[in-house]
């Protein structure tokens, strides 16, 4: 049975446990060796951590010694996941982080470590956000006692307790090493307020939004371009009238909801391109995208509806875009060299640029249009207002924002493919969303 990740903490009521736990020499010993290890993971030093590792993962001459460096290691995966909240790292974050820099293995462990940690926290002080992310990684505690919890990780990773032990250990040096970031959220912990920050689609009829969702997929599965765009066109139709409504909801009803953020993953093959194309959509979409290189994502700042439209748009224009890469196959030169990492980088940039082209030359009908539909309402002050209020909330939270340059396309036909990609992708629809007021 798996259990809820809100479970509380188990007390060790075994008949054969020890009255006060572990004598505090073995324990001293199993943090001293920990730390050493980690240490050794910061150095590069190979053979020391093997060494270290084989010490914490069976001593037959010291009764006991698995469960004291299970705990141990426990217990220092448990803080590190609280320093990463510390330093505004979100569930999703750590989990794609971790795996990106050290491997899926490594993500598994991070949202055991994140379950278990989750525990200490009233369900009333996560936000929303926090456990939709939490249930997205699958951060449950699915293990039936926590000093058990090694063994069963190992037979479900099928690897022996050295393995666990380093994996461990080279979690706890990246935890614990993790750059500080901007905070979009409350950390969990955190007394929410009476009305919760909102988060993407509030008070939107449900069945609407499932008709998005499955216009998308549709989109994204077929393989005629034609009903490609009308499907996404109409799916692009339904977000655009609920992020008009709601702007101008707020203006009417005086709502102080300002600008809020989430993060956007930008993975590797390919990152530039993708992070350039999120850019854009971002952008089409009254929000702002700030890539994290080196961390795997992008901070995508902007009011909630429209993170949502950026987010669903993003994804379903990639899923578009890399379907239509690898259908174009494989390159090579005349000498019979490999040329298709130059084809697609130049390809995906190509799509992203000419994305960002057909959404400026829709930005000027789009706010006409939106415009007449608001009945009479000045709607163009109202957008212009929102677009400040996110510039300014970029500015407070990347005050040392610098721009980046575009990288070079070395791959002609790479670049021709690509744009002509972009012009069977579905962004007819996309007029009323790309917005009314563009920023230079």
């Amino acid at each position: 049975m798996r259990k809820a990740w809100w479970r509380p903490r188990q007390a060790d009521s075994s008949s054969d446990a020890e009255p006060c736990g572990p004598r505090p020499s073995l324990l001293d010993e199993a943090e001293t060796l920990t730390s050493e290890a980690v240490r050794a993971v910061a150095r590069g030093d190979d053979e020391a951590f093997d060494l270290l590792v084989a010490a914490l993962a069976d001593r037959p001459d010291v009764p006991g010694w698995p469960l004291v460096t299970a705990r141990c290691l426990a217990a220092r995966l448990e803080r590190g996941v609280a320093l990463a909240w510390e330093r505004g790292w979100q569930p999703a974050d750590v989990v794609r982080y971790a795996a990106r820099r050290r491997g899926a293995r490594h993500g598994r462990l991070a949202a055991d470590a994140i379950a278990a940690e989750m525990r200490a926290y009233s369900a009333a002080t996560v936000a929303a956000q926090w456990r939709e992310q939490l249930a997205l990684i699958g951060a449950e505690v699915w293990w039936e006692d926590d000093d058990e919890h090694p063994d069963a990780w190992c037979d479900r990773e099928g690897t022996d307790r050295a393995g666990f032990v380093a994996c461990g250990a080279e979690l706890v040096h990246l935890l614990e090493g993790l750059p500080r970031l901007a905070s979009i959220g409350p950390p969990p912990g955190t007394p929410l307020r009476e009305t919760p920050v909102r988060d993407g689609f509030e008070g939107v009829d449900q069945r609407m939004l499932g008709k998005v969702r499955a216009l998308l997929a549709k989109a994204e599965s077929t393989e005629f371009p034609e009903e490609a765009e009308a499907l996404s066109a109409r799916a692009q139709e339904l977000i655009a009238r609920h992020s008009i409504d709601h702007a101008l909801l707020a203006a009417e009803t005086g709502d102080l909801g300002g600008p809020a953020g989430r993060r956007v993953a930008v993975d590797n093959p390919y990152d530039a391109p993708k992070a350039v194309l999120l850019t854009v959509v971002a952008d089409a979409n009254r929000c702002r995208a700030v890539w994290h290189r080196e961390l795997g994502f992008s901070t995508v700042l902007g009011f909630p509806a429209d993170l949502a439209a950026v987010e669903m748009l993003f994804t379903s224009l990639l899923v578009q875009a890399t379907a239509a890469m690898v259908h174009a196959g494989p390159r090579r030169d005349a000498r019979g060299r490999s040329r298709t990492r130059s084809f697609r980088h130049a390809f995906l940039n190509a799509y992203a640029a000419r994305i960002g082209e057909r959404l400026r030359d829709a930005a000027g009908e789009a706010a006409n249009r939106a415009a007449a539909d608001a009945g009479g309402k000045d709607l163009l002050p109202v957008l212009a207002a929102r677009d400040l209020a996110v510039e300014r909330a970029v500015d407070a939270m990347f005050p040392n924002l610098a721009k980046g340059r575009a990288g070079s396309v070395s791959n002609y036909e790479g670049w021709v493919a690509g744009r002509a990609a972009a012009d069977l992708a579905s962004l007819n629809g996309r007029s009323e969303v790309s917005g009314a007021s563009r920023r230079s």
